[in-house]
Parts: structure tokens; C-alpha cells; sequence
């Protein structure tokens, strides 16, 4: 039964998005596509930009939303393969669950592309994956933190989603250029913890809540997107603390850059969904036509400060 939900949802997207190309040339086929979250706007803006540069190559597409459950966005790419897609693009909701059912969409002769969030297990092929340079957007984030809690240091927590490849690689680098920063000597950076913000206003509110009655001391937040950082915002504006601690995201939504220029938030590694839409679908019809591809393409981020949102005319 809920496979065949899931199915009639998939003909009636494919009504609604599919036909939205305006191509004239020839229809190559449908390009399927499962984003970890249509309820996060940066995934939302890979969705569209899969769409309208698919249209431009004659594709059809597809786009769903897996909503950070293994399980559904499993059955959404067995559905891809009966419906027999010319491509499939994914985001995976966590890389190592996905693996067996890639390896059907490879049975099957189906390319698999990644967006955003890579899978880099072993036993699956991926045609191409597109992503930002999390690792190094990591790193970014971690310098902001220096710069933003300057000379005095202090103590730090981190608001993670650990499922998903792409927030594990900005941990990491978050970690290595604050491990870096103290061995150094210079003012100490103490990471606390962890914990889950679940890429979401709601789990980030909470999460930083829990963090401030735990440590009422505490001197800035990593969060590992715009939304759980705009949750931790709300949670320091309602304890107050919104002049003690800062914050350093993740993305450059417009939600988020605003809050920047607005001094709520004191800077993200920006990333640029509207190209990955746009490099994915040229990935696809570089694959169709035979040609070669690098196994990745990494798309760096820009760390983007106050000033840059006073200088940005698409904010208030």
C-alpha cells in the first residue's frame, strides 16, 4: 500500500513539475530526484534550479522530498527505477543506509548523481557528485569563531546533524582549525559538545536552550545550517544571552543573511545551491552523450560578515 501512495504522489509531481520545461527540442526522459528536505529553502532552490536547467536540456523532472527518512527516500528511488528515470540525483538522508538501494539503481543502468550530501561508500558507483567544499567551509566557520570570539576565548558547543556526510565534513574541519588555533597557545576555544540540532529551528532552539542552562557561560554555537542557527538565535534572544554569545552558521540563506546584517548572527560559509542545480543537470547530460566526468566537483564556499550583508541589495 504505501509504495503505491508513493507512486501516485510521484504521477501527480510529475504532472505539476515535470511539464513545467519549456524546451522546444527533443524529450531526453526524466531526471528523479530525492532532496534530503523540501522544508529546508536551500534544498527547495536545488530542487528548482535541477528543474528549470533540466527544461533547458529537454528533461522532465521529478522532485520529491525524503524528509530525513532513509526508509522514504528508498522507496522514492525504487519507484525511479520502475518508472525507469534516465537519471537519478540524490541527497542522501544518510550515505551508508542509501547504499543498497543505489546498488539497484546500478543494477538497473540508471546513473545515480549526488547533490549536496555525497556518498562515498564502497560498492556503489556514482556517476558525479556535486558539493559544496564542506570540509572547507568547515574551516571557514571555525575561523570566523576565532575572529568572533577574539582575544578572551571561552567555550563553544556545536550543533550538528551527524547523519549527513556533509555536516560530519564541516565538523571536521570546524574542529581541525580550532584544535589548531589552541595549540597555538593563543586564547583557548573549549568545544563542550555535540549535540543534535537536527538541521532544524525547533531541534536548534532546544539544543541551544539545554546548552545555555548547562553552561550559563558559554561564548558562541557552530551551527551546521541557517535554520538550527536561527533556532539558537531565538533561544539566546529568550535567555538574554543574545549579547554574550555568538553564532557562526552555515549556508546564506536569505533568512540567514539577513540575520547577519541585522548582527544576530555573526557569519556563514555561504554556499551556492543555484549551482549545484545548475552543475548536476550538466553533469547528467555530459554522462548521456558519453563524455568523461570527474568523480566530484567541489564548489567552495564565501564567508560572508556584516559587511557583506550591508553591501547586499537582495536584504532589507
Amino acid at each position: 500500500m504505501r509504495t503505491c501512495f508513493i507512486t501516485a504522489g510521484i504521477i501527480s509531481l510529475a504532472i505539476l513539475v515535470g511539464c513545467a520545461g519549456t524546451d522546444k527540442g527533443p524529450k531526453r526522459g526524466t531526471i528523479g530526484v530525492s532532496l534530503l528536505t523540501l522544508e529546508n529553502p536551500f534544498f527547495k532552490v536545488i530542487g528548482d534550479n535541477i528543474t528549470s536547467e533540466g527544461a533547458k536540456h529537454g528533461y522532465d523532472t521529478l522532485v520529491l522530498s525524503a524528509d530525513k527518512d532513509v526508509a522514504k527516500q528508498s522507496n522514492q528511488v525504487k519507484d525511479f527505477i520502475v518508472r525507469k528515470v534516465s537519471a537519478i540525483v540524490l541527497s542522501p538522508c544518510e550515505s551508508r543506509s542509501i547504499v543498497p538501494v543505489v546498488k539497484e539503481a546500478n543494477d538497473a543502468g540508471i546513473p545515480v548523481f549526488t547533490v549536496d550530501i555525497p556518498c562515498k561508500e564502497s560498492g556503489v558507483k556514482i556517476a558525479c557528485q556535486i558539493a559544496t567544499d564542506n570540509y572547507g567551509g568547515g574551516k571557514e566557520a571555525g575561523i570566523a569563531m576565532i575572529e568572533a570570539l577574539g582575544e578572551a576565548g571561552g567555550k563553544v558547543v556545536i550543533l550538528h546533524f551527524k547523519q549527513a556526510e556533509s555536516c560530519r565534513l564541516r565538523v571536521q574541519g570546524f574542529r581541525e582549525v580550532i584544535d589548531k588555533h589552541n595549540k597555538d597557545g593563543k586564547a583557548k576555544i573549549d568545544i563542550l559538545k555535540e549535540l543534535d540540532g537536527g538541521g532544524a529551528k525547533d531541534q536548534g532552539y532546544k539544543a541551544a536552550e539545554d546548552s545555555l542552562q548547562a553552561n550559563p557561560d558559554l561564548r558562541g554555537i557552530f551551527a551546521i545550517n541557517d535554520p538550527s542557527a536561527l533556532g539558537a538565535r531565538a533561544a539566546l534572544e529568550k535567555a538574554k544571552k543574545e549579547d554574550q554569545v555568538k553564532i557562526i552558521g552555515f549556508d546564506g540563506q536569505p533568512e540567514g543573511k539577513q540575520a547577519i546584517k541585522d548582527g544576530k548572527i555573526y557569519a556563514d560559509p555561504i554556499q551556492f545551491p543555484d549551482r549545484m542545480g545548475i552543475e548536476v543537470v550538466k553533469a547528467i547530460v555530459t554522462h548521456a552523450r558519453g563524455g568523461k566526468l570527474e568523480p566530484e566537483m567541489l564548489i567552495p564556499t564565501s564567508l560572508y560578515r556584516r559587511a557583506d550583508g550591508q553591501k547586499d541589495p537582495e536584504l532589507k
